[in-house]
């Protein structure tokens, strides 16, 4: 039986996708939010670790550390990212989590159970639709700690709450917000979380 970590901060869309894995397939499925995430992972060592890329705080834990490469970065966990190709800059983002499948979530639940297939025997997985979006990412204009901020910034932290998290002074957060908006050709710090919102940035 393959152990299956569904991780998702909202609790019905988690659980919703755990039954439909039960349903579909021979999977021991447990799910989780992000706070308990790594903590779920060591303890369970699952066979993979599904991933939704539009969850609420994703951006915050994918960059939540600059020079992170993995979203578990303590966890040898395999990562089965479920992306949409029509965000083809979060999936840029997705490369961050070295992740070994990605599938798209306009596809099939069958799509899914042989990516989760792929992925527990060690094997790479790609959905053909996110292939060609892979190509067509648009550049990435800021850096990783500059996405940390702004990932942190759109999930509605104070410049204050960004600092302690990052740990960092005050002073140098604003420097990158300002960095951040004259990258993003935004008029303020609003103005380029949208903007970066629509690239698929955060």
């Amino acid at each position: 039986m393959t152990k299956v970590l569904v991780l998702h901060s909202v609790c019905l869309v988690r659980s919703a996708l755990a039954a439909l894995l039960r349903s579909e397939g021979d999977f021991e499925v447990t799910s989780s939010g992000w706070r308990a995430a790594a903590r779920q992972a060591e303890f369970l060592r699952p066979d993979v670790a599904v991933v939704d890329l539009d969850c609420p705080g994703v951006s915050t834990a994918l960059l939540a550390d600059a020079d992170a490469a993995r979203l578990l970065p303590h966890s040898p966990t395999p990562l089965l990212v479920l992306a949409r190709a029509g965000t083809p800059g979060s999936l840029r983002r997705a490369f961050r989590t070295q992740a070994l499948g990605y599938v798209d979530k306009d596809g099939s639940p069958a799509r899914l159970i042989r990516a989760i297939g792929k992925v527990s025997a060690g094997e790479r997985f790609i959905d053909a639709t996110l292939a060609s979006a892979f190509m067509e990412a648009d550049p990435m204009p800021l850096s990783p700690r500059e996405l940390s901020v702004l990932a942190r910034a759109a999930e509605g932290d104070s410049i204050a709450e960004i600092a302690r998290a990052l740990h960092l002074a005050s002073g140098t957060v604003r420097n990158y917000m300002a960095a951040v908006t004259r990258k993003t050709g935004a008029r303020n710090r609003i103005d380029a979380i949208r903007i970066s919102r629509r690239a698929g940035w955060v």
